[in-house]
């Protein structure tokens, strides 16, 4: 095939990606559902071990990220959850959130699907491009890992110098 990458036509991509979506689809779900549980612990009584342990478990769903893991699914609604998986880290966050608020689980899973699809093809063309990428050298397999880590790291940074930037606490205002 013209244009289409050895790994991808001679086959190992295929399993990978099926491998790669069968995990994230387990992952999606099992999140999605702990949400549920975790909600329910939320609501009733914590008069039993059981429930008092889900009911302190969901307090510990607070704060900046789960705030806005909230309002991403109020704004977006089921389209956010494929959305969400294109993302790093926020996905677990939106599914978590889904169950927490009782999206219904059949939209749910039909919204998953095409995030859980479009997560494994990155997932798998990223991965057996890594793999290539050290048969080929391994100082240049390190090198796009150290690639892959200074930018994520950069990203990381401006989005949290951003944040501090917009709660007005940036460290270089004088007090």
């Amino acid at each position: 095939m013209a244009g289409v990458p050895s790994f991808v036509s001679d086959g190992p991509w295929l399993g990978l990606f099926l491998f790669l979506f069968c995990v994230v689809l387990l992952r999606a779900q099992a999140t999605y559902w702990a949400g549920r549980w975790v909600r329910r612990g939320a609501e009733v009584a914590a008069h039993d071990e059981v429930h008092g342990r889900r009911a302190r478990f969901a307090s510990h769903l607070s704060g900046p990220s789960w705030e806005r893991a909230q309002r991403f699914l109020d704004r977006w609604g089921f389209v956010g959850v494929p959305l969400s998986f294109l993302t790093i880290g926020f996905q677990t966050m939106v599914n978590a959130a889904a169950g927490y608020t009782r999206m219904r689980w059949d939209l749910y899973t039909a919204a998953m699907i095409p995030g859980c699809v479009a997560w494994a093809v990155v997932y798998s063309f990223l991965g057996l491009s890594l793999m290539s990428a050290f048969a080929r050298s391994p100082l240049l397999g390190v090198g796009v890992v150290v690639g892959v880590v200074a930018v994520a790291w950069g990203l990381t940074s401006l989005r949290k110098a951003m944040q501090r930037r917009s709660a007005g606490s940036d460290a270089r205002t004088p007090r």
